[in-house]
């Protein structure tokens, strides 16, 4: 084990040591007459199974474990369109992108969706609100929306000379998250957002996952599993849109066009997902030191999945569980119900704004799309969304990624192209075949089912296509 390691399991240890004080002081309920803190932790392609709590192995992340084991872990938390800019500004204002009007990397928030989204909302209910690290929404910052902004536009760059000292983006975003916790005075509630850059890669900057030096040992003597879905049977079954031309294709075959090239880079994955998970040690610890951990909500989870090489494709874009899949945790103190508590509820990006603003206790905007899970989190069974709409509309010359639109119901996945070839629908019957390696969208046993969800798509395009700011909204389902 490496000596980063060893260190940051002691440091593990002992948070976690402090933390059963917490537990111990935790009410039956929050009380409604002291708002919590709020952080929202969002990470970049870091998909679900990237996680210690959810079963990998190999990865080391003890403190968003730590999140995991004292909180609420979200067990099937997805995004509804798996490209960062659309889903950042759903998880700001728990809409979908057809409702927020974000499909690329240009549009910005207009003034309206910056005064519905959770920051906008709780600032204006007296919450001193902060925004560090990867904004991701449009071009221009928004400086003015946040008590305390450090955010950057575009995707950044990772290693940085700061005073002749070499850093890593993710160490300095932990530094500005310390900076605006620092200058809290806490009596007034606090909000503070904080979006990373990892585990993304380095547009085409070799090695593209570009980790801390100081973790460069870090997972050295691992050897890991290559995914079931390396295997090229999976490519060569693909329809040829989806091959060779296709732009997941491409970045696969430069990124690791090899198993060994995989092996190096899965590791360099790992090693950023580690990098994250000191920062959020760090916050736990100031957390901890300042006394204010037992009135402080977190929300952890990530902007979409990512492809691995599964499929001979490197990225996401499309339906499949590897890029729509993502962690979601609610780690909440102030009550015993919410601690260790694993939910398989079908949760969406789209709820994590309603879920901050019933914690603040705010009123949640009617035409929202989001649900809160806060009831989720104290063990209640509600009515709950059977099904949900997938969008994926992003188009820019020279990058061939078809746009697509599907339905993720709890036992089906209906999926069709509107590019590449127009038409082609893909149908998987995810109770019997999990992995979603036969498409039965041409199996005459199963014409009756694909025209139900033909049916169901077409349902939420209506209903989304009607959808109108303060005005109520029901689920299709």
């Amino acid at each position: 084990m490496s000596e980063f390691s060893r260190r940051d399991l002691l440091k593990s240890s002992a948070l976690i040591s402090s933390a059963i004080g917490l537990a111990g002081c935790a009410a039956d309920n929050p009380s409604p007459a002291q708002p919590p803190n709020i952080i929202v932790l969002v990470t970049d392609d870091q998909r679900w199974d990237m996680l210690g709590a959810a079963g990998n192995p190999l990865i080391q992340t003890p403190h968003m474990d730590r999140l995991a084991t004292e909180g609420v872990l979200f067990q099937n938390h997805f995004v509804t369109t798996s490209l960062c800019a659309p889903s950042r500004t759903s998880i700001f204002t728990g809409l979908y992108a057809s409702c927020h009007g974000t499909h690329d990397f240009a549009t910005p928030m207009s003034e309206d969706l910056h005064e519905r989204s959770y920051p906008g909302r709780l600032r204006a209910a007296g919450y001193r609100t902060g925004f560090v690290g990867k904004y991701g929404v449009g071009r221009t910052l928004p400086q003015d929306k946040f008590s305390y902004f450090e955010g950057f536009s575009g995707q950044g760059q990772y290693l940085h000379e700061v005073e002749g000292e070499s850093r890593h983006l993710t160490g300095m975003i932990g530094d500005q998250a310390l900076e605006f916790l620092e200058t809290c005075d806490g009596e007034t509630p606090f909000c503070l957002s904080v979006s990373f850059k990892a585990p993304h890669v380095q547009d085409r900057v070799a090695p593209f996952f570009i980790n801390d030096p100081e973790f460069d040992e870090l997972y050295e003597d691992v050897e890991i599993p290559p995914f079931k879905k390396l295997d090229p049977r999976y490519f060569e079954g693909l329809p040829d849109f989806l091959k060779d031309g296709y732009e997941g294709r491409v970045r696969q075959q430069r990124r690791f066009p090899t198993a060994e090239t995989w092996q190096a880079a899965m590791k360099r994955y790992y090693r950023l997902i580690t990098g994250v998970d000191v920062q959020v040690g760090r916050i736990l610890a100031w957390l901890d030191e300042s006394g204010l951990g037992g009135n402080t909500v977190i929300v952890f989870t990530s902007d979409n999945g990512f492809f691995l090489g599964e499929r001979g494709w490197a990225g996401k874009y499309f339906i499949h569980e590897e890029s729509i899949r993502a962690p979601l945790i609610v780690w909440d103190p102030r009550s015993r119900k919410r601690m260790g508590r694993r939910c398989t509820e079908m949760t969406l990006n789209l709820d994590i704004a309603p879920t901050v603003l019933e914690l603040a206790g705010l009123e949640i905007d009617p035409s929202t799309n989001g649900m809160s899970v806060v009831p989720l989190l104290d063990g209640a069974s509600p009515p709950w969304r059977t099904e949900w709409f997938y969008e994926f509309l992003w188009q820019r010359e020279g990058i061939p990624i078809p746009r697509t639109e599907g339905i993720r119901s709890e036992r089906w996945k209906y999926n069709v192209y509107l590019d590449g070839q127009p038409g082609y629908e893909e149908l998987y019957d995810l109770e019997a075949d999990p992995e979603e390696e036969t498409n039965l969208a041409n199996s005459a046993d199963h014409q009756n089912e694909l025209e139900r969800l033909r049916s169901r798509r077409q349902a939420w395009k209506d209903s989304l296509a009607g959808w109108h700011p303060g005005e109520p909204w029901a689920d299709p389902a």
